[in-house]
């Protein structure tokens, strides 16, 4: 998120009217309530004015203020959550033990989950930190956060102004940093790809090996990557020998990230356009690849764009616009996992009756099982489905 337009939230402390620029990952407003805790806050207290709409300013030491959080969070899910909790449970055993699953429970746990999800991000959103026009703190033992603030935020007006941002939006930004330092490694590459904050890191990322058995088409001049993110599947399509590669985003942030991860495996030849989906001004392609949202449901962050497409827009727009840009004989390999098809958001039948109306049909289909923690965890409410994934990899050529 870099801050294009300002907003302002206000407080009073030490009857002093205060007003600072509010920094926000997510573009909540800012927030209408705001009193001052320090280090003598405890957990109970936080969490009852965080529930109740309160945000909370911090003023002490920053390593109380994380161990403060720590315990809210502690305190969401036995308490808010039991509820809903309660109700995930009974519709994982009804699905587990009906031979014939209702075709509402699933996608009900589905949106449960999110549903929790989203009620524990907005307490633990009330806990907030002040920071100068430099990212700097005044809170005791707080670490450097100046660079980590201005990749994620952009620069502040040198205007003697501080900000206001949620302690785990600013834990957000410190964990981006820090994925953008080290890397997520692709074992099956020999690489490592550096995200940058707001853009999808592939910490998943079985589908490589799919991307490199697939055989090339007989011509391979030229190629597409739709929605590139971190760049991954055009460097994979460089690594496998094709000297033309077109990689698109909407997203301005994925394009400088995918731009950052090809000049460190010299491939700066791989061209960046911003688009919604297909170039402009471009040749046709032999090869078009794309690994489009997973799940259709209506993103609530940007980071979720990468995850969740409302109504399948991007995977429908993406398929019926295809087949215009394919060169002769030339084909689609769509990157896709069947989760939705097991939480019941989609069905097979509809993801075939989308490519056959976009004029292509089916060459092959390429699959792995997914080997990532939330597959292996028999207590996720969700497990029958995780447990039963497939991702694959679609070869569509035109009819």
């Amino acid at each position: 998120m870099l801050l294009t337009e300002k907003k302002y939230v206000e407080w009073h402390e030490n009857d002093t009217s205060h007003l600072a620029r509010w920094l926000s990952a997510s573009d909540h407003p800012a927030p209408a309530r705001i009193v001052i805790v320090d280090d003598q806050t405890t957990a109970d207290e936080a969490y009852r004015l965080a529930c109740a709409g309160t945000s909370m300013l911090y003023r002490g030491d920053f390593h109380n203020a994380r161990q403060l959080l720590q315990a809210m969070a502690r305190r969401v899910e036995p308490t808010e959550n039991n509820s809903a909790k309660r109700k995930s449970r009974k519709a994982a055993n009804k699905a587990k033990n009906s031979t014939e699953s209702d075709s509402k429970t699933l996608p009900n746990l589905f949106h449960q989950q999110r549903q929790m999800t989203a009620q524990r991000s907005r307490i633990l959103s009330r806990l907030l930190l002040e920071l100068d026009a430099d990212y700097v703190s005044s809170l005791r033992r707080a670490p450097d956060m100046s660079n980590a603030c201005l990749a994620a935020f952009g620069p502040l007006d040198k205007e003697n102004q501080s900000c206001v941002l949620s302690f785990r939006d600013l834990q957000g930004a410190l964990g981006a940093a820090g994925w953008r330092e080290k890397g997520v490694v692709i074992k099956a590459l020999g690489l490592s790809i550096y995200p940058h904050y707001g853009v999808f890191a592939p910490t998943r990322h079985e589908y490589v090996p799919l991307l490199l058995d697939a055989p090339l088409p007989k011509a391979f001049d030229v190629a597409y990557d739709i929605g590139t993110g971190t760049g991954l599947l055009a460097i994979i399509l460089a690594k496998r020998g094709i000297k033309q590669i077109i990689a698109t985003d909407v997203n301005p942030r994925a394009l400088t990230c995918a731009q950052d991860n090809f000049e460190r495996q010299g491939l700066a030849h791989i061209h960046l356009q911003q688009a919604d989906l297909f170039p402009t001004d471009a040749p046709l392609s032999n090869l078009i690849v794309c690994n489009p949202p997973w799940l259709p449901a209506k993103p609530t962050s940007p980071l979720e764009y990468s995850v969740y497409d409302a109504n399948s827009a991007m995977l429908k727009g993406f398929l019926q616009g295809a087949k215009s840009h394919l060169a002769q004989h030339g084909e689609i390999w769509l990157i896709l996992s069947d989760l939705a098809e097991h939480l019941q958001l989609r069905s097979r039948d509809e993801l075939l009756g989308w490519i056959a109306d976009a004029g292509l049909t089916v060459k092959y289909r390429l699959d792995t099982q997914p080997k990532h923690g939330r597959s292996q965890d028999k207590s996720d409410p969700l497990y029958t489905a995780r447990s039963s994934e497939i991702t694959s990899l679609w070869c569509l050529q035109s009819v």
